[in-house]
């Protein structure tokens, strides 16, 4: 029996997300001016708050005008890297740091999936010591050069699941001879949590915590 420990990023481990935090980030190293983007980066948010646009559309609009609608991956990487080691420095719940380390030494394969991007999931999930990612992919060509667009699908609520799945079909892991224990902070991954083993609510949100409560879930409080 195969034990998968799978862990949702954004508000589960780390304390904030981290999507808007990285574009500001990288923006002000590779273009400051683009800072002037940011109000309209917040009527996008609006624009889907508002159901007008979809969360993926949001991300390719916000990072096309703050990153950019490409760049070469050599000037991305150390960016990305420079933000991971900010965060695990300064944005992640020792909680989380202390239940990565307990479902290592208990042998479990620990997988971050999340909707964040892997532009900057990567470096920040090679320093936490997981083992396998499942996240949003960027378009990115044979000349190296990464796209605003997203590859596929936005890895969020019942899209998570389905590439969860595909991971494991390309891991050659059958989902009948694993167990499954699942962390997320947010209602969205109630489809995650219904098909996990065991279904872990860490630093839940209130909608996450009263469906927790109703369903029995184990509730935990990282901050």
């Amino acid at each position: 029996m195969t034990e998968l420990a799978i862990y949702d990023m954004d508000r589960t481990i780390t304390r904030t997300g981290t999507f808007t935090p990285f574009m500001i980030h990288a923006a002000m190293r590779l273009a400051p001016w683009r800072l002037v983007f940011v109000p309209f980066a917040a009527l996008v948010m609006l624009a889907y708050v508002c159901k007008l646009i979809e969360r993926k559309r949001v991300k390719e609009l916000n990072q096309a005008m703050l990153i950019g609608r490409r760049i070469h991956a050599d000037r991305l990487t150390p960016i990305a890297a420079s933000f991971a080691e900010k965060m695990v420095r300064h944005n992640v719940y020792q909680g989380a740091l202390e239940s990565l380390a307990e479902n290592r030494a208990a042998g479990r394969r620990l997988v971050l999936a999340t909707a964040s991007s892997r532009i900057w999931v990567e470096p920040i999930a090679a320093r936490l010591g997981m083992d396998d990612i499942v996240a949003t992919g960027a378009i990115r060509g044979i000349d190296d050069y990464v796209s605003h667009k997203v590859d596929g699908e936005n890895c969020y609520g019942p899209a998570k699941l389905r590439m969860i799945e595909a991971w494991m079909g390309l891991a050659k892991l059958d989902r009948a001879q694993c167990r499954i224990r699942f962390y997320s902070d947010h209602v969205s991954d109630v489809p995650v949590l219904e098909w996990a083993d065991e279904a872990i609510a860490a630093n839940p949100h209130a909608g996450l915590r009263q469906v927790a409560k109703a369903r029995g879930w184990t509730i935990v409080d990282w901050d």
